[in-house]
């Protein structure tokens, strides 16, 4: 086949020249790029020696448009001259072989430095055909990401951890410590562990880079039919991001991944046994995250109005091997972390390589999802994702306690959409610089807000309340029980140790030592009798402790302890949620 592609390079080149590209309907339609995963494309320039040896491009994007590359194949015919099959892919963006590795950074890969700073999930990952540039590529991204980090343009500290694996077939080594066996598994939370990884800590950019350069050195590669050293394994560069102020939080992560090269069928008949059998183990490995690309796409398109019986036949096989189930968090349906994605598809644009090419755009297109062109909502009151951002700064003010928290410091520019997408770590942050507001505050509020958002979903949220309405909902949560408020008006004013009574939640001091972890409540259910007065006077407390939902409270009404009222430390309101049947803390 390639001698045919040879000796018809010049009618080829005439054939792609003659070609016109047809707008597709849904291009129409496309309202812009996902900002929750983004898959753009990468050509890499001809090498010398395919040029020398007469190959042409045959992977072309568009002039002036950086979304849409085409592909064109050469076809035998029975008589008369070859002809051409061509195929369009639309992607976020398209960048072609005069683009460097730096646009590509500042394009991508730079907002997840932020997101992954302020404890959300930043992923990278770069797939395609074996010598289409995927370790130059992710190695350039990897150095610039490190420099980002470091440079001191983030707000606040974090503490710095590395730690880098090789991911061989279903085996798992360590990169920073001499390719030690490394176990991957899952705990009962769904969270992904590197079990006996070694991580790393870093204070400073040499050190990060020493790690980064340290691990390349160790990694595998071989040579293969396309490329004379080949990555025969998946590079995984994991940097955690911990936020020494708030600890009780989950850590943002960032990955920087680097995939083995897939190879066609007939690149690998030269092999020995045991190249055969790696290069089975890398395509398998790869089928299994085209099928969870294919699953998850197919999900994403449920949720922006595709038929309810497609999510029904759904299932992404993460599980099926090691390297998806380290890309749990891009894949599970029901992943709780806010993860925002960026996949690089590495094409090698020599028209004997179109086959391989046109796999790789083909699921980098599947992947994508496209977001509707719609018009923006009419802003309405029970709904956050309607409020642009003058009104989300007024609805925070107040609703956030006391001290109220300010709008600008929370949303400086984000509207009640955007609010609702950005990492909790990150909501609790900015919360945290208005003056005297808590930790328990700050959670206490994101709740409040997210659960407004939730309910505004149902049926019976979808039209605007007015004040009247909003006052007799409130009314009668306090009645019925469903909140731990204190219902009587004449007790608004009043501190809480002279007015405490069976049912108030409070915030006491226990005799015995707890960690920080662990923030003691009780709910009040009686005094003791023959107690003392004041400060000394003790109540029978149930103890309230967490659910197994985020950010849930449980109250265990046979474990009851005796709280002086000196103890109390504050009241704190809780609200029953009649979906998850868990009290959630309110303001």
């Amino acid at each position: 086949m390639d001698q045919f592609l040879l000796d018809n390079a010049r009618a080829y080149e005439k054939l792609v020249g003659q070609f016109k590209p047809a707008a597709k309907p849904q291009d129409k339609k496309d309202g812009g790029r996902n900002t929750d995963i983004i898959i753009a494309s990468r050509l890499r320039p001809m090498l010398e020696d395919e040029i020398a040896a007469g190959l042409v491009p045959g992977v072309l994007p568009r002039k002036d448009d950086d979304l849409n590359v085409d592909l064109h194949e050469l076809r035998k015919t029975v008589r008369g001259t070859p002809a051409l099959n061509s195929s369009s892919f639309r992607l976020d963006k398209v960048f072609n072989a005069e683009d460097s590795t730096e646009s590509i950074f500042e394009d991508l890969v730079q907002s997840l430095i932020p997101w992954a700073w302020g404890g959300g999930v930043s992923t990278m990952f770069a797939y395609g055909q074996t010598g289409s540039g995927k370790t130059f590529t992710v190695s350039g991204l990897q150095r610039l990401a490190a420099s980002s980090l470091m440079d001191g343009s983030l707000d606040g500290s974090r503490n710095i951890s590395i730690s880098i694996l090789e991911l061989a077939g279903n085996s798992a080594f360590d990169l920073l410590n001499s390719r030690k066996p490394v176990s991957i598994l899952e705990d009962s939370f769904g969270s992904t562990h590197f079990a006996g990884a070694t991580e790393h800590s870093v204070k400073d950019l040499p050190a990060l880079l020493s790690y980064i350069d340290h691990a390349a050195s160790f990694r595998s590669t071989a040579s293969t039919l396309k490329n004379d050293a080949s990555s025969r394994s998946h590079a995984i560069c994991r940097i955690r991001l911990e936020n020494p102020a708030i600890p009780q939080f989950e850590d943002g992560l960032l990955y920087l991944i680097d995939l083995a090269g897939s190879e066609a069928a007939r690149d690998v008949v030269a092999h020995s046994a045991e190249r055969m059998k790696e290069a089975r183990e890398i395509n398998a490995s790869l089928s299994v995250l085209k099928d969870c690309i294919r699953g998850r796409a197919m999900l994403d398109l449920v949720e922006t109005g595709g038929k309810v019986s497609v999510k029904a036949k759904t299932h992404i096989p993460f599980r099926q091997s090691t390297l998806t189930k380290v890309l749990k968090h891009v894949f599970d349906p029901a992943g709780m972390r806010s993860c925002r994605t960026v996949v690089v598809a590495c094409v090698n644009p020599s028209f004997t390589d179109v086959a391989a090419s046109k796999n790789t755009l083909r699921f980098a297109e599947m992947l994508r999802v496209p977001v509707p062109k719609k018009d923006a909502a009419a802003y309405n009151p029970s709904r956050p994702v309607t409020w642009p951002n003058d009104k989300l700064q007024e609805w925070i003010e107040k609703n956030s306690g006391s001290p109220a928290i300010s709008g600008p410091l929370l949303a400086p520019f984000e509207t009640g959409h955007q609010l609702l997408r950005i990492p909790v770590p990150e909501f609790v942050s900015r919360c945290l610089k208005t003056p005297g507001v808590t930790v328990d505050q700050a959670q206490a509020f994101q709740a409040k807000f997210w659960r407004l958002h939730v309910d505004s979903r149902s049926p019976a949220s979808s039209e605007s309340k007015d004040d009247a309405t909003e006052k007799a909902e409130k009314d009668y949560v306090d009645s019925a029980g469903i909140s731990s408020r204190d219902s009587r008006p004449e007790m608004a004013n009043v501190e809480f140790k002279e007015r405490i009574r069976p049912g108030m939640v409070v915030e006491w001091k226990p005799p015995y030592i707890v960690t920080d972890s662990i923030r003691p409540l009780a709910l009040v259910l009686s005094s003791v009798e023959g107690s003392g007065e004041g400060e000394e006077k003790k109540y029978t407390c149930a103890q309230v402790a967490p659910g197994l939902m985020h950010g849930s409270l449980e109250v265990y009404i046979w474990r009851q302890v005796e709280v002086r009222v000196g103890a109390m430390l504050k009241e704190v309101l809780l609200e029953y949620d009649v979906g998850t049947r868990y009290y959630y803390e309110t303001l």
